[in-house]
């Protein structure tokens, strides 16, 4: 299956394309076209990974080019129920954007695909250690796109006021609240990667804890979110910038755990080179 990728990846992208233009047409019509052909390049995707999973045998979730690759799809899945609850037509274009990219990362770097799967990896807590690692990834990425948005949203009055221009930006709340619903589902889906990961740890090595490098980054970005899910409960009457701000660096930190640990010395003493 992987020989097609290219007119999978080629065909979701220019569906996402059409459709990020449609979106901001006037006619209702032309906006429900746009949000049919989102749907129909993400399933695509969806359509893909299943047959990659047929072809291979196995799940394809060992090599980073496949978790990009269920990444693109939890991004344009979450970015069609994210603007089904709150209309923001930028979101829907943020997580086809991302997809977009996901997908050329993988066209252009890929990974040697074969059947192989090893021992340790055989094992009941794979597949779901691997998805809901990757679905808590999409969910913190477009929280932290929002949280941006925030910042931006923060900023931009001010400029305006000196400008002499009125401007009724969105309800801050509005932004606050998104922000919060999307990290809350997003850590809940880390914490069980997390306790799935344990399980598997004790199942394959006999530890359920390491402290192997991959082990650490994970444990450091779940304390990121942590910090900032116990900073907005104390805080709820502050500005909104900081809680933004704290959700950008756990982003970061869980970028360094899922591509950044991969180019530390330590990484090869890891368990975790096969996901490479």
């Amino acid at each position: 299956m992987w020989q097609y990728f290219s007119y999978i990846a080629f065909t979701s992208i220019a569906l996402w394309a059409v459709s990020a233009i449609l979106i901001y047409a006037r006619k209702g019509s032309l906006n429900t076209i746009a949000i049919l052909m989102h749907a129909l390049a993400t399933l695509i995707i969806g359509a893909f990974i299943t047959a990659l999973w047929i072809s291979l045998e196995r799940p394809p979730l060992r090599t980073l080019a496949e978790t990009r690759i269920w990444y693109t799809f939890f991004m344009g899945a979450i970015g069609l129920v994210v603007y089904r609850m709150y209309r923001q037509k930028w979101m829907l274009n943020y997580a086809a954007l991302m997809a977009t990219v996901f997908l050329l990362v993988t066209y252009f770097k890929p990974d040697t695909m074969n059947k192989t799967l090893m021992p340790a990896l055989q094992s009941v807590w794979f597949i779901p250690h691997v998805i809901v690692y990757i679905f808590a990834y999409a969910m913190l990425g477009m929280a932290t796109v929002v949280a941006l948005y925030g910042l931006y949203q923060h900023k931009r009055p001010n400029r305006s006021a000196i400008a002499g221009i009125k401007y009724k930006p969105y309800a801050p709340e509005e932004t606050v609240l998104i922000v919060d619903r999307l990290v809350n589902v997003g850590y809940a889906f880390l914490t069980f990667g997390l306790l799935f990961g344990a399980l598997w740890a004790k199942e394959a090595w006999g530890h359920y804890w390491t402290w192997d490098p991959k082990e650490t980054w994970a444990f450091i970005s779940w304390l990121g979110y942590l910090v900032y899910i116990h900073y907005r409960y104390k805080y709820k009457d502050k500005e909104a910038t900081t809680n933004f701000s704290i959700i950008i660096i756990a982003f970061i930190l869980l970028m360094v755990c899922w591509f950044g640990v991969n180019y530390l010395p330590t990484a090869s003493m890891s368990v975790h080179t096969y996901s490479g």
